[in-house]
């Protein structure tokens, strides 16, 4: 009981934190980290636990609710997410006697100073533990609202955003995949190994892993052996989404040009950058915080990506002597909505909001206008976003071409033919996990200078 009582503790540590506005993320690996000597299988289930509850969150909570007196979000935040534990090992893992999930989740309570709580908790998971048969779950084509929001764990505002833009069945199709855990993809840094060569070695420790259908850097490593991943420390790889991936490439960077990364951190595709022109480019890597600046030489050194200059600024002002320079490629990967990559960051779905999509948009939209004025003559400027959200998207991009007619679309179905089935009908970037191999939802368009 220790075992499972130490990872419980530890997911509503986290779970606590997030609801505070930690990141999911950062909160688990700075928990992990700090308990060094903590067996592998409670690093295994707190990390279930953690995403597991932020995914399923919605479907959680209905079948939570309606065992409530009380409207289920009235309920004080830490006993949440106490049933929330509880009613994930209920209703998503199997291996967990239903005894099992409401003990532990009494003890959580006391061990989190909520013993007035324990009789609550007790009944209501005991209830629901009766009652798993008898959940009724919104049908998908009688209530497809109700089944995007209840069951496939969308806030409201985005499952009828979603079926307005998509249609019935194709959200739903979309909010499934966005519901199952990404992929753990990697770039494999081809300036110090070959792809070959790395899969070789993986196979070898006894991983499981196969190349990307798109990205000839990517691997996916679909189930690991209890040895190390190889070349962690020596920097044979990055991990990376297959669609982030394709960014660095879609910008197509040569050897010899001078080369900005506007909003760089964490620093995936600036390294991605130098490996595609063999540390033979000149490029600045900027982002408006020092901390995640550090972030990108960081990882710079320890994947031997030369010719990385960092900087801390913010590039909708930029310092004079910067905004003084004109660049060949211009990477604007502009800080968004996150609405794309809601398996790797399951909080974002509960934190934003139609509003601070308007609010990202009109950042989105001076960051361009901005970086445009950096771009040399001829040059190229791609912006891209892990969403799609048409007002971070084409309706940052449309009224950027009509107040800037000296910059025009690239159709990218010209350039990268292989990739046709990624592009839509005006050449952009649109990638979305139901459609293309489990890649994440990313737009991009390339812009080039014309004058």
């Amino acid at each position: 009981m220790k075992t499972n009582s130490d990872a419980r503790t530890i997911a509503l540590d986290v779970l606590t934190r997030v609801d505070q506005g930690a990141y999911a993320d950062l909160a688990l690996d700075a928990a992990l980290t700090r308990l060094i000597h903590l067996d592998p299988r409670d690093k295994g289930l707190a990390t279930e636990l953690v995403y597991g509850v932020l995914r399923q969150r919605g479907r959680l909570d209905f079948a939570l609710g309606r065992l409530c007196h009380q409207p289920f979000e009235k309920i004080e935040s830490k006993i949440r997410n106490i049933l929330r534990i509880g009613a994930y090992q209920m209703l998503q893992l199997e291996r967990v006697p239903v005894s099992a999930a409401v003990n532990t989740a009494v003890e959580l309570a006391r061990g989190a100073q909520l013993e007035r709580a324990t009789g609550f908790i007790n009944g209501i998971l005991r209830s629901l533990g009766r009652t798993l048969a008898e959940i009724p779950w919104p049908d998908p084509e009688k209530k497809p609202l109700r089944h995007l929001v209840d069951v496939l764990s969308l806030p409201e505002w985005l499952a009828a955003r979603w079926l307005a833009e998509y249609g019935a069945e194709k959200a739903i199709e979309l909010a499934t995949a966005m519901l199952a855990p990404a992929p753990f993809t990697v770039r494999v840094n081809t300036l110090l190994i070959s792809r070959a060569e790395f899969l070789a070695a993986l196979v070898e420790a006894g991983h499981l892993a196969e190349v990307c259908t798109y990205s000839p850097d990517g691997v996916i490593i679909r189930e690991r052996s209890t040895a190390p991943l190889a070349g962690h420390n020596e920097g044979w790889f990055q991990p990376q989404d297959e669609a982030s991936q394709l960014i660095a490439r879609l910008l197509h960077p040569q050897a010899g040009e001078q080369i900005l990364d506007a909003c760089s951190a964490p620093g995936g595709k600036t390294t991605h950058i130098a490996a595609l022109t063999a540390n033979r480019a000149t490029i600045l890597a900027c982002d408006l915080h020092p901390q995640r600046v550090q972030m990108v030489a960081s990882g710079a050194r320890r994947l031997d990506a030369q010719g990385i200059s960092t900087r801390a600024c913010d590039l909708t002002a930029p310092p004079k002597d910067l905004a003084a320079m004109r660049f060949d490629r211009v990477l604007l990967d502009a800080p968004c909505s996150g609405l794309g990559v809601l398996r790797r960051n399951p909080e974002i779905r509960w934190r934003r909001s139609p509003e601070s999509i308007s609010e990202m948009a009109v950042e989105q939209g001076r960051l361009l206008r901005s970086c445009a004025k950096l771009v040399k003559n001829g040059g190229i400027l791609l912006y891209s976003v892990c969403t799609l959200t048409p007002e971070e998207t084409q309706d940052v991009i449309e009224p950027f071409l009509v107040e800037h007619p000296e910059f025009v679309r690239d159709d990218l179905r010209s350039f990268f033919p292989e990739w046709s089935e990624l592009f839509d009908e005006q050449g952009a970037l649109a990638t979305f996990p139901q459609r293309h191999h489990g890649m994440d939802a990313f737009s991009a368009v390339r812009l080039r200078r014309v004058e």
